[in-house]
């Protein structure tokens, strides 16, 4: 009975057009009137204890990060780094699309902020070369959502802080799964592109690779910066935004000089704007998270799941289906925080890795931003391109087939994940 109380709160709240975070709060109110302990200043408390965690400082920062990247000129070089290596394949700014998005994925963490960059520079390059357009926005789309797995991820951060997992063990462990989503675009863009007569560029020497390679270094170092710092214990999650922060803003303002003291305000604005609904989801989500253990939901689906504890395999297909279907009607956040004090409990009785999960479990979340009807990674592409939602969502199909292979070979054979993260941990 609490879960459709749960549910049917969230729904109507949603339905009326409330905010995710004021739906959130709406159920918790709602769970509390059901169990007879209503009390306001616990909603306020709980919202005020949730906010304040020096590890969702991460957050902030890796979105400022983001913006500083993209106006100082870092992620503009990192495209034409990998323009100059693969622009003379045949379909091969699909491949530079590939490329840039694994490496702008190192150091983001958005995927909407990964995809409109790459859109803005790469849509106009391939409508001038002759590609499918629906085809090429669906690729950049799907780079895109590979972001919240490699690390540093802002994904990761949120489903830490709500689970209690550590964030650097998650970032690591999101290593290879990113790369492998990567190498499923390669494989699906030459599937479907290999035979388009299309424009290529000429192919570029190694004195001009070596002078793209120079030019964009200091933007290619700072994903080593970042991973490295994390991997060998220098600084934390947390610490790494704040540097990444720093990096971007140096390099942008005193060595490529594209970023401007009159853009700073304008820059942190916008960080300010995304990051505090960010927060604000957040913190509101915590007081359902409370609620909904105070209501035992977990007991129940755990009850529910009863006959397949005995296969974690079997547990994780379906929890990964229902995670699928939710994210074709939520966004990224709200899935992650509604879900996670629900599935927790169940993940830890059926003696499945946390970690494990939650690599798994963000990965299926960022399939979710390409898979309509919401699909906020498609809105991005579509708005920054000009290509048409329905030409976005026609050409997306092949890529999203391909991430849920990926998926579904993480689930079947964990090892692909653990393995990789034990010789990091060590």
């Amino acid at each position: 009975m609490t879960v459709a109380i749960f549910l049917s709160a969230l729904s109507a709240a949603m339905a009326v057009g409330a905010p995710i975070a004021f739906a959130l709060i709406f159920c918790a109110l709602a769970l509390m009137l059901w169990m007879g302990n209503f009390d306001s200043q616990i909603v306020a408390q709980t919202i005020i204890v949730g906010a304040d965690n020096f590890q969702l400082l991460a957050v902030p920062f890796f979105i400022l990060a983001g913006e500083l990247m993209n106006a100082g000129g870092l992620s503009k070089r990192i495209i034409n780094f990998a323009l100059a290596c693969l622009g003379h394949l045949r379909g091969g700014l699909g491949y530079v699309a590939i490329l840039a998005a694994l490496i702008l994925a190192a150091i983001s963490g958005s995927a909407a902020a990964d995809t409109a960059a790459l859109a803005a520079i790469l849509i106009p390059i391939m409508r001038s070369a002759g590609y499918d357009l629906a085809r090429s926005a669906g690729l950049i789309a799907t780079g895109g959502i590979i972001a919240p797995v490699i690390p540093p991820s802002i994904g990761f951060i949120i489903f830490g802080v709500a689970a209690n997992v550590s964030i650097s063990q998650l970032f690591l462990a999101g290593v290879v799964p990113g790369l492998l989503m990567g190498a499923a675009l390669v494989v699906t863009w030459w599937l479907t592109a290999r035979k388009d007569d299309v424009k290529t560029f000429p192919r570029q020497g190694y004195r001009e690779r070596g002078k793209a390679l120079v030019d964009g270094f200091f933007a290619l170092f700072m994903p080593v910066l970042i991973i490295g710092g994390i991997k060998w214990g220098i600084v934390t999650p947390t610490e790494a935004a704040v540097l990444a922060c720093a990096y971007a803003f140096i390099i942008g303002m005193f060595v490529y000089r594209e970023l401007k003291v009159s853009m700073l305000f304008g820059l942190l604005l916008n960080a300010a704007k995304t990051a505090s609904a960010v927060m604000f989801l957040i913190a509101a989500a915590l007081v359902s998270a409370w609620l909904i253990t105070q209501a035992n939901i977990p007991a129940e689906l755990s009850r529910a799941l009863e006959p397949f504890m005995h296969s974690p395999t079997l547990v994780m297909v379906i929890l990964m289906l229902l995670v699928l279907v939710v994210g074709t009607a939520l966004d990224f956040t709200p899935t992650v925080l509604i879900l996670t004090p629900v599935m927790m409990p169940i993940v830890k009785q059926a003696g499945i890795d946390p970690v494990y999960f939650g690599v798994l479990f963000i990965m299926n979340n960022a399939i979710g931003l390409i898979t309509p009807p919401v699909g906020i990674v498609l809105n991005v592409v579509s708005g920054v391109s000009g290509v048409s939602m329905g030409a976005v969502m026609r050409g997306v199909w092949p890529f999203l087939v391909s991430q849920v292979v990926i998926l579904v070979l993480l689930i079947l054979f964990p090892s692909i994940v653990l393995t990789p993260l034990a010789w990091m941990r060590g």
